[in-house]
């Protein structure tokens, strides 16, 4: 047997050797979900996802179903050529649920106006149980000329809340910010 001979026939062999490795591994691989479940269920872990879990929905277990808080919205201009209001004067709600309420602002002058929203808790204590996750307070509001925009609040009240405080009233005052959007001889 001549040297080119042989070396393709030893190019023969290990191709062969290697679809047999290669199909090895894919059955391992798709035998592996199985096997890691059957070893979770010895075990006793918790698998992750249950079929039909996705559709029965994600239980929040931190809301305090046993009470309600009623949660009034107040609204503030200063200094502002806009109008401002909630969409909704109160809502009640269970500690530890997820909320989202709506602001409508409004800026009534003919030109550009930047605001900053500033808010305040009644009683002064509920500050420290509201938690927001997403508010139009964060950063400043620049409102074109006549534009109206509604604005999300999302917040959770935290269930730790002491048993005796029922009603929270969130206000926000928007103050005007002065700088490129304020003319000379006008403040």
């Amino acid at each position: 047997m001549s040297a080119p001979a042989a070396a393709s026939a030893s190019n023969r062999r290990m191709l062969k050797k290697l679809l047999v490795v290669a199909l090895g591994m894919f059955g391992f691989g798709f035998a592996l979900v199985p096997f890691y479940e059957k070893v979770c269920e010895i075990a006793g872990l918790r698998n992750v996802w249950q079929p039909g879990q996705a559709e029965a929905g994600a239980a929040n277990t931190q809301v305090d179903l046993t009470r309600t808080v009623t949660v009034e919205f107040d609204s503030n201009i200063r200094m502002l050529p806009w109008t401002f209001k909630p969409m909704a004067s109160s809502v009640e709600i269970h500690p530890g649920e997820l909320i989202q309420m709506v602001y409508e602002v409004r800026n009534t002058l003919a030109e550009p106006v930047t605001g900053q929203a500033v808010p305040s808790y009644g009683p002064r204590l509920a500050a420290q149980y509201f938690r927001k996750l997403e508010c139009f307070c964060f950063t400043q509001q620049t409102l074109a000329a006549g534009e109206v925009r509604q604005m999300p609040v999302v917040f959770v009240i935290d269930p730790s809340l002491p048993k005796d405080v029922n009603t929270i009233t969130l206000s926000y005052t928007f103050f005007r910010v002065d700088g490129a959007n304020v003319k000379a001889g006008k403040g």
